[in-house]
């Protein structure tokens, strides 16, 4: 397994690009799955999108703080939405900033899983979020997309360094 590099806004086009459907599951997309997972982990984050990581294709991964193993869904499509949730959200690929946005408190999604065996997830609460973020992802669709007020945008406040004091 690799950590890769992590794509950022607005340094490259293919977060803005829609990704391709994947034909078929290869050893070199199950080298991207453990890749992504690899750097998911390396960058703490709770989901990546191949995009996300300079593959078109529509591929994502996630883990939550509490579960044991990642979730990979291939193709994924989101099947139903219900109800409404304001949520504080970030990106691996917008470092620096995070922003107040509405998404969806529980999502069914259909794909495959990385054997190519047809799956449905529901997430409720951080899981709809992330599955709604990582699919937009697939998309060309940015989290900050969705901000209408530029001050629900705020930049990540850092502790001055011992040179700045």
């Amino acid at each position: 397994m690799a950590v890769l590099p992590i794509c950022r806004f607005p340094d490259d086009a293919v977060l803005r690009n829609k990704a391709k459907r994947v034909s078929r599951i290869t050893n070199s997309v199950q080298q991207l799955i453990d890749d992504m997972i690899e750097t998911m982990h390396q960058a703490r984050g709770v989901g990546l999108a191949a995009p996300q990581v300079g593959v078109p294709l529509r591929v994502i991964v996630l883990q939550m703080p509490d579960e044991e193993e990642a979730t990979i869904i291939i193709n994924p499509e989101i099947v139903k939405r219900s109800g409404e949730q304001e949520v504080t959200e970030g990106c691996l690929s917008v470092p620096g900033y995070y922003g107040e946005i509405k998404r969806s408190e529980t999502v069914i999604v259909k794909g495959k899983d990385r054997h190519g065996k047809a799956i449905r997830v529901k997430g409720t609460g951080l899981m709809a979020e992330a599955l709604e973020h990582e699919i937009d992802h697939l998309n060309g669709i940015l989290y900050i997309d969705y901000i209408e007020d530029r001050e629900k945008l705020h930049a990540i406040e850092c502790p001055p360094t011992t040179q700045e004091q």
